[in-house]
């Protein structure tokens, strides 16, 4: 993969609890990781925008009901990280 160097200005304080959560991975890999998340959420509230002008807003049970799921997917996941099961293609 191929990398560019930027230089970017970051408040003191934020690059200091940076620094320290990035330790092993690497600041360049953190702000990476950073980045394609900020962008993939972008994408993501592009795609929620577009879905609630095509067929209206999520009501709130609809929003509950998703969170619920969200909740069991993330005990799922964490079961099986604890557990050490790593069947990314496995159904959960």
């Amino acid at each position: 993969m191929a990398t560019k160097k930027v230089t970017v200005t970051i408040p003191e304080d934020l690059l200091d609890e940076i620094r320290a959560d990035a330790a092993e991975r690497g600041l360049s890999a953190y702000v990476a990781e950073a980045l394609r998340a900020k962008r993939d959420r972008d994408r993501l509230l592009e795609l929620v925008d577009w879905l609630q002008e095509e067929h209206g807003p999520v009501t709130e049970d609809e929003r509950a009901a998703a969170l619920d799921e969200l909740e069991d997917l993330d005990a799922e996941h964490e079961r099986r990280r604890a557990s050490g099961q790593d069947d990314a293609g496995e159904a959960a």
